[in-house]
């Protein structure tokens, strides 16, 4: 016959154990990578970002990787990242082909700058983009200036690939024609060093333009030059649920108020411009026509 008291007990300590390792479960820390584009990162946002969703999530550790948006997304393929934030909408849907990456997100935008030298040698002041790259190879060719290129395969990178296929020429190999393989800041710093020209990111250049004494702002606004800004759950995350809620944060009220904010007083600038319902259909439909640049 079973002793009740024991059988009692038992029970009492199954349910002890349960409840602990499910409260352990509950509260032991977790881990979200990030793969993200260093346009994004070196501005700080994303770290003012992080403090916000840890507020929220406390157990929470948000990892940032920032390269490329190309290595970003290779990374994502390789399975070592749980998310991606990125601005290569060619680049984007390839990898959405693939099945790497999906549950997309438009949280932020804004342009790309042609900076180049005060005097403006190229002439390129106030073209469109495409008419500026084909006088700035025209320069190149005539010996008369240079062209800083990230050639990194970053989302930066692959829309100054894209100019240059618009205007029907390709600069690679050209004595004029430097590729830095690194990130924008040290492309920028190049650039102001030799007062050459170069793409940009605006909120990388305004973060850095005290910097920049011999550069300025020569190209800027239009189509060709919208930067847009998108997060992604990697299909192979390790943390799902947690992703989604990252990506659920970044288009929420809190952070959409932060982005509109954020660098505007320091920097004199708005370095990026928030997404509202009415600009997401819009820049849904330039992202799609982007993605085929």
């Amino acid at each position: 016959m079973r002793n009740p008291t024991l059988t009692v007990l038992f029970v009492i300590a199954v349910t002890i154990l349960v409840g602990g390792y499910l409260i352990y479960q509950w509260c032991m820390p977790k881990r979200l990578v990030v793969s993200t584009t260093t346009s994004l990162y070196a501005t700080g946002l994303l770290d003012a970002i992080a403090d916000g969703f840890k507020a929220h999530n406390p157990n929470v550790e948000v990892v940032f990787v920032a390269v490329g948006s190309g290595e970003a997304l290779r990374r994502a393929a390789q399975g070592d990242a749980d998310l991606v934030l990125v601005h290569a909408p060619s680049l984007e849907l390839t990898y959405i082909q693939k099945g790497v990456i999906s549950k997309s997100r438009i949280f932020a935008y804004n342009y790309f700058l042609i900076v180049g030298p005060k005097d403006d040698p190229a002439r390129i002041e106030g073209l469109d983009p495409v008419e500026a790259f084909k006088a700035i190879f025209k320069a190149g060719e005539e010996g008369e200036i240079e062209f800083i290129s990230r050639g990194d395969n970053s989302g930066t990178h692959v829309r100054e690939l894209a100019l240059w296929r618009r205007a029907h020429l390709d600069p690679k190999g050209e004595p004029w024609y430097i590729e830095t393989g690194s990130g924008m800041a040290e492309t920028l710093r190049v650039a102001n060093e030799k007062r050459a020209y170069t793409l940009t990111d605006v909120g990388t250049y305004l973060k850095l333009k005290e910097t920049l004494g011999e550069l300025k702002p020569l190209v800027k606004g239009g189509r060709l030059l919208l930067n847009i800004y998108s997060g992604y759950l990697v299909v192979s995350s390790k943390e799902p649920e947690l992703a989604m809620r990252f990506l659920e944060y970044l288009v929420s009220d809190e952070v959409q108020v932060l982005i509109k904010n954020f660098g505007v007083e320091e920097y004199g600038g708005q370095l990026f411009y928030p997404v509202n319902s009415t600009s997401l259909a819009e820049l849904k439909k330039a992202w799609a026509e982007l993605a085929e640049v």
